[in-house]
Order: structure tokens, then C-alpha cells, then sequence
């Protein structure tokens, strides 16, 4: 959502102990209260082209100017106890001039190409509420069918998340994450349904293997919303694929770019707000605008596993994604703005048909946390973005419908796994740490602010095949067991029900684990996120089917060597493993793996600029599509062998007859 307003909320407060009495050693301040401002990008939805630059540098400005007054309210505390009146003179009156010159420049640059938009200079002015009208009301949730919303947060103001003698580091900057932001996924009530697939459904799945940032590429930057300005997130971001994008990144140097993808002709960028553990850590930018100084510090957690999905459409089938297509999933500042936008879910492998929207996880032992993004998969059929950044695509409806002559496009669905314990909560993170997304500063780090973005490069003709894919029921891709790479198969992680024996004498809410059998727990069998595609096995893929963008439809001629390049024949199918003994899968033309075969490719994106589709982390599936004169080459020897092999036998037994 473009940027230009928020609720303020500067939860600068006496650390709680377990009986929710202050600990004097451990008190930062008191309350010092919120500011809420209106949001001026919701109110820009049709900006002309010639001005949406400026609009977005101006824009990015308001952000600015909000988390400048956000800091200065923290460090005010004690002298706004002291004098009310030093908040209005020294805080909220100089944000409100400097939010109106700004939204004048943003009204002059529109009026420069079109019609001066109306109304906005009503937006400038914010107001200052007192503490428990504001921390307390944490405006997410309110719809949301989730179990533990019992927790309706009215504490915030007034908890210590943590190591609350070093203020500054992690969730102890003074704004979250909180106790009541998190919930035990087993008190939560299944709560995922899907809708039937109708006769003209698109069932396929298109999947794409992209690593979890291994590499390490972060900054603080959102080349969608804010381009051309530096920290115009105000918190990190993980990016996979494109190895490009900053704020200053043109089309050209996205479609130019390295990617971590597995398919170099998936050059897409897909970026969400790291994780991070609220333990006091010292990361790369915690002395930095978007990371400590902002309130966003402590570890930064890699994920454990990283899954992108391109899925169909219920009701009818899916035409391509525009080349540089825009598309943002929920709401950075849902906090403030309400859960309208809010998309972005929570939950734990094993417990995937429970997701939560408002709250994070509390997993027991064995399972990780899991964050899903389901994007929006239904397209104007004209733009790549919108002034807004969400008007050009829109959710389809319940049925699968896409409404007002939009059309259904293949839809992203991007799983994000992290292997993070539950924190306590009893003793405020102190025993394991709180986690918790990077956000706005004035987001509080709340759950429901998590979002996802992305931009598609990938190439024409993958593309093309994307959507064939989906439109004929198939699973295709890195991952997807369409001869992509050896070991795609069905992520195997996920599933663990707690164990039967958790830790004795831990009477921890947060920390414990429980026990499986409980009620409600989930069965493994039936994870929340499982692909609405047919499960149809890879040998019954098309023998033309692609394996990977970088190699030839056609087959190889009989005289060449069985996997010169890298696309295995029916012999190689059948090929033993280290033990001597061919796999089941191999030995019914399945996948071509490297030893196991078991960890799915997207732990093991192939090298940057790697496109020779070989080696253990590109190698394709073998789907059974050898010609004759390939399986001849490879069945005649050992039919030689065996001829041999009885006449020597014959010849053995007239020698004993002969003997006797």
C-alpha cells in the first residue's frame, strides 16, 4: 500500500513481570501515546503516469516524516509526562506542517499532467491519543475466525518483551512484538477450506526453485512502492531470484540480472520482511535507518525452506502474467490501516489447516513456523501496476470468479518455513527469544503486518509453458517432478505432531510443547497448503515436455552418450544407487536422483549464472522419454550378457555328464 500514514504507537513502557507488576530495575518509561495520521496513499488511486514518480518519492517522504516523529516520541517520554503541552509544540505541530508541504507537492505534481486531486490538504493534520487508547487497539483480527483472539492485546502498553535492561535491541526498541501477539497453534480451530474445482478448472501446478536467500541479499528498499528511494520500507526485506533489485533498479536491470532460481529463465524477484529473533544480536544494519534505528533488530533467521507455487484457477483456465507484473500480497501497515488488505498468514508444519492472520504461532516440538502468501490471481488484462499498487490485479472470488471483465492469471503461492522454537512468553523472551517480522516502526511488529512482493521476469516462453502446464492438469517445474531437478518430489518436512514425551516441570504457556493427541491437532496427512493440482506422477509427463528452459524439446540421436546433456535415458532410469540396488522410483522411469533424493530442490538453487540445466542441483527427471534406438543401446548388452551367461551353463553340465 502506498505509504503516507499510520498509527504512531509508541509503546515505550515498565517492563511486567510474570504478576504483572513492574520491575523497578528493569523500567525504561511510561507510555508516552500514539499518533494517528490519515493515510494519504489510499486516497491516490488514479495517478497519471507523468506524475507517479514524484508522487511515490513524496509519498515515501510521509513515511519519513512518521517514523522521524515515531522516534522522537520515544526519546519525549519523560517530558511529555512531565508537560502535555510539549508533545503539540514539539512533535505534532511540526509533523503537521511538514505532512502539508509535502502533500502540496504531491497535489502540484499531479495537477502538472492531470487534474489536481481534491480533498488532500484535509490529511495533513495528526492527532496524539493517550497510551491505553491506542496500544491496546490493535485493529487486526476483528474478523478473523482464529482460536486465542481471546488475547485482544490490552496489555501491549504495559509488557516487557524481553531482555527489558537493553533497550534499543530487538523487540526491546520499544515497539513489539508483545505476549498477546502470539497463540498456540493447537488452541486454534481448523479453519482452511477450498472450493470445488468446476468442470473448466485449471488443476496444474507450476513450481519454481529460487534457494532461501543463502546468499544473503537484504536492504531496506521496495523498488514497487518507493523507487528511486533508499529505505523506503523502513524494515529488511529477504529477496530470492532476481539478485537486482534495489530501490534503483530499472526493467532493464531486472530482465539483465543474475538470478538464484534453478530455471535462469526465472529472472522474478520475490521479497517479504525478514524474520528476526528478538534476542539482542547486533546484525549488519542495527545501527542502521530500516534496522536498529528504527526499531527492527536482533538475528536475522534464513529460512530452513523456500516453496513457489504457481497454481490454477477453480472455475476456468489461466492466460499468461503480463512480462514485469507488479503484485503486491498484504498490507505493511494493516496495523493501522485495518485488515481490508491483510493477507499474509501464519501457522506450523503438521498444523497447516490452522492459519492465523493476527497472531504469531506458538508451535510445539517439532514443528516449524510456516508463513504462506497466496497472491492475487486475477488481472485487468491491461496494466503491470496501478497507482495504488493494487487496483490493476484483485482477489478471486470465492467461487474462482474474477469480477469486472478481469481475467484469471496463475496464481503465486509461496510457503516460507523457518526452524524457530516457541519463545516464553512467561518470562518475556528471556529463556528462548521472541520472533517477529520487520515492520514500519509504528507497526509494532504485529503479525497481520506481513506481506509479500513480486515481480514477474520470468521469460516469455517459460511463461508459456507455465500456463499450458496449469491448463492441462499437470505438475511441472523445478520441484514439480516434470523432469525438472533430481529430487523434486513433495516437501517431506512437513508433519511432525508434537512428541509424546515434551520436557518435564516446564509450566511455560509459551515454551511448552504440547503433547500430540490433544484435541485438535492435525493430521499429517492432510497439510493446509497442498497444491489443488491433480496429483498425477511425473512418468506420465509428455515425452516433448521441456525439462528445462535451457535444453532442447527434441530427442538425442542413439549415438549419443546416455546423459551428455544432463537429460537422462530409459537406462539411466534404472541406473542402481550407491548400494548397487536400483530405487523403486528409478526403476519405473521415475526421478533421476543423486544419492537420497530426498531434499526437494528448492534447499539447493543451483549456482548464479549457472544455466547448463546439469550437476546434482539442475539435473532433470528422467519421465520415460528415451527413443527406441536409446533403450536398444542400453538393453543389448546385458541381453548379450545373459545369452553368455546360460551357455557357459550348458557347457558345465554335458562336462559333468561326460565325467560321470
Amino acid at each position: 500500500m502506498l505509504g503516507g500514514g499510520g498509527l504512531v504507537a509508541a509503546n515505550v513502557y515498565a517492563s511486567a513481570t510474570e504478576d504483572g507488576g513492574a520491575d523497578p530495575a528493569r523500567t525504561l518509561s511510561t507510555p508516552a501515546g500514539t499518533i494517528d495520521c490519515p493515510d494519504v496513499g489510499s486516497e491516490l488511486t488514479d495517478v497519471p503516469d507523468g506524475a507517479r514518480e514524484d508522487v511515490a518519492k513524496e509519498l515515501a517522504l510521509l513515511d519519513q516524516q512518521i517514523a522521524e516523529a515515531y522516534q522522537r516520541l520515544q526519546e519525549s517520554a519523560q517530558a511529555i509526562q512531565q508537560d502535555a503541552g510539549f508533545a503539540d509544540s514539539a512533535i505534532m505541530n511540526p509533523l503537521k506542517d511538514k505532512r502539508a508541504a509535502t502533500i502540496e507537492r504531491i497535489a502540484v505534481a499531479v495537477d502538472r499532467v492531470g487534474d489536481r486531486p481534491e480533498g488532500l490538504d484535509s490529511l495533513a493534520a495528526c492527532t496524539l491519543r493517550a497510551a491505553d487508547n491506542g496500544t491496546g487497539e490493535d485493529g487486526n483480527g476483528g474478523d478473523q475466525e482464529q482460536g486465542g483472539d481471546n488475547q485482544d492485546g490490552a496489555d501491549q502498553g504495559n509488557q516487557q518483551p524481553g531482555n527489558g535492561d537493553q533497550q534499543g535491541n530487538g523487540g526491546q526498541a520499544g515497539n513489539g512484538p508483545v505476549a498477546a501477539d502470539y497463540v498456540d497453534i493447537k488452541a486454534v480451530q481448523p479453519n482452511v477450506s477450498s472450493p470445488a474445482p468446476q468442470k473448466e478448472a485449471s488443476r496444474g501446478t507450476f513450481a519454481t526453485s529460487c534457494g532461501v536467500n543463502e546468499n544473503g541479499l537484504f536492504n531496506s528498499d521496495n523498488v514497487i512502492v518507493a523507487p528511486g528511494v533508499s529505505n523506503g520500507a523502513h524494515h529488511f526485506h529477504d529477496y530470492i531470484g532476481n539478485q537486482s533489485n534495489d530501490a534503483f533498479a530499472s526493467d532493464e536491470d531486472l530482465a539483465n540480472a543474475e538470478t538464484s532460481c534453478v530455471d535462469q529463465n526465472d529472472k522474478s524477484t520475490y521479497y517479504w520482511p525478514v524474520i528476526r529473533l528478538q534476542n539482542g544480536t547486533q546484525e549488519q544494519d542495527a545501527n542502521s535507518p530500516g534496522g536498529g534505528i528504527e526499531g527492527n533488530a536482533g538475528e536475522i533467521v534464513t529460512p530452513k525452506e523456500v516453496t513457489l507455487d504457481f497454481v490454477g484457477n477453480p472455475r476456468s483456465k489461466v492466460t499468461e502474467m503480463p512480462r514485469l507484473l507488479r503484485i503486491i500480497t498484504g498490507d505493511a501497515k494493516a496495523f493501522v490501516n485495518g485488515t481490508a488488505n491483510a493477507n499474509a498468514s501464519w501457522s506450523c508444519t503438521g498444523f497447516e489447516d490452522r492459519q492465523l492472520k493476527d497472531k504469531y504461532p506458538l508451535c510445539p516440538q517439532g514443528s516449524d513456523v510456516v508463513r504462506t502468501f497466496k497472491f492475487q490471481s486475477c488481472w485487468d488484462g491491461q496494466n503491470i501496476d496501478s497507482a495504488n499498487h493494487r487496483t490493476h490485479v484483485a482477489f478471486a472470488a470465492a467461487d474462482g470468479s474474477c469480477a469486472n471483465g478481469f481475467k484469471a492469471i496463475p496464481q503465486l503461492v509461496q510457503r516460507i518455513v523457518y526452524d524457530v522454537d516457541a519463545p516464553s512468553l512467561q518470562d518475556g523472551g528471556k529463556t528462548t527469544p521472541l520472533f517477529a517480522v520487520d515492520s514500519f516502526p509504528e507497526q509494532l511488529h504485529k503479525p497481520v503486518t506481513d506481506h509479500g512482493d513480486f515481480i514477474n521476469v520470468f521469460s516469455e516462453d517459460l511463461m508459456g509453458e507455465m500456463v499450458d502446464c496449469i491448463n492441462e492438469g499437470r505438475k511441472c517445474g523445478a520441484g514439480a517432478g516434470d523432469g525438472g531437478e533430481p529430487g523434486d518430489e513433495e516437501p517431506t518436512e512437513e508433519p511432525t505432531q508434537a512428541p509424546s514425551t515434551p520436557p518435564a516441570g516446564n509450566d511455560d504457556p509459551g515454551n511448552d510443547k504440547p503433547e500430540p493427541g490433544d484435541d485438535g491437532d492435525k493430521p499429517t496427512d492432510a497439510p493446509a497448503t497442498e497444491d489443488p493440482a491433480t496429483d498425477e506422477p511425473a512418468t506420465q509427463e509428455p515425452a516433448t515436455e521441456k525439462p528445462a528452459a535451457d535444453e532442447p524439446a527434441t530427442e538425442k540421436p542413439a549415438t549419443e552418450p546416455a546423459e551428455e546433456d544432463g537429460k537422462p535415458t530409459l537406462s539411466s532410469t534404472v541406473a542402481p544407487k550407491a548400494d548397487g540396488t536400483p530405487t523403486a522410483n528409478e526403476a519405473e522411469g521415475g526421478q533421476a536422483q543423486g544419492g537420497s533424493g530426498s531434499t526437494p530442490a528448492q534447499t539447493q538453487p543451483a549456482a548464479v549464472g549457472d544455466d547448463s540445466g546439469s550437476g546434482s542441483g539442475t539435473q532433470p527427471q528422467a519421465v520415460g522419454n528415451g527413443d527406441l534406438a536409446e533403450t536398444g543401446t542400453s538393453l543389448w548388452p546385458a541381453a548379450a550378457g545373459a545369452v553368455l551367461l546360460m551357455g557357459g551353463f550348458l557347457l558345465l553340465m554335458r562336462t559333468r555328464r561326460r565325467a560321470e
